[in-house]
């Protein structure tokens, strides 16, 4: 994405997901909620994206999309992954947009022992689908061009080595964490991560595990770069 095309974007009157965006066609529940809920105009622009970094500018007119600009791909940034305990309530959710919202490219439901959501059956598969379309939903809105992916859930023992554990207390270096879980509303059970299981902290302050994910996030957002911001200390910026 150029920062020339970016007041275009956001100017746009919204940001739809197509499977080639350089001959745009909405789907049925995205065609009503531009011509119904948005009220869209003939001329207005719209941004359409397949999700995969390709995305152009349209225009709605009476039959449909038409595309007015070239189809630019944009590169992929640094992947980072968070993986979240699921939490009571829409507190999961809620996160989910906010971790989209900063640029994390890939979400894993956290089976950690603490967790008190029901994670099985119809109801694990309804949770992960309903975070697959609010993290659809905060990329239109955001407009980023690549899908934040939602895994399938996992227990602790199958989470990589080299995923860092948000605890209270642990490392304030984050230069090379890609990767990081975050806990329960209980917290970790004793135990449940090696010794050798790298830690990170998120401040002095004791944090309820959404706002313990979206300051993740956005650490992770500075510490890789994806910003275009620096940390303290890499350079002199």
């Amino acid at each position: 994405m150029t920062l020339e095309s970016w007041p275009r974007r956001v100017a746009a009157l919204g940001q739809f997901r197509v499977e080639d965006p350089s001959a745009p066609m909405l789907e049925p529940g995205d065609e009503h909620h531009l011509r119904t809920v948005l009220r869209a105009r003939d001329g207005e622009e719209v941004v359409v994206g397949d999700g995969r970094g390709a995305w152009s500018i349209a225009v709605v007119t009476s039959s449909g999309l038409q595309r007015v600009s070239d189809v630019v791909v944009d590169e992929r940034g640094v992947e980072t992954t968070l993986y979240l305990a699921p939490l009571k309530g829409d507190r999961s959710e809620w996160a989910v947009a906010k971790a989209t919202e900063l640029g994390v490219t890939r979400i894993v439901p956290l089976l950690s022992q603490r967790v008190i959501v029901k994670m099985k059956g119809e109801t694990r598969d309804k949770i992960v689908a309903r975070w697959r379309r609010v993290a659809a939903e905060a990329s239109g809105q955001c407009r980023r061009t690549y899908d934040l992916v939602v895994g399938d859930p996992v227990p602790a023992v199958e989470v990589p080595a080299d995923v860092a554990v948000a605890d209270f207390g642990g490392s304030a270096n984050w230069h090379d964490i890609r990767a990081v879980a975050i806990g329960p509303e209980g917290g970790w059970a004793p135990g449940e991560w090696g010794v050798d299981r790298p830690r990170v902290g998120l401040g002095p302050s004791v944090l309820r595990a959404e706002t313990a994910a979206l300051a993740a996030a956005t650490i992770m957002a500075f510490a890789t770069g994806s910003w275009g911001f620096t940390l303290r200390g890499d350079d002199n910026r």
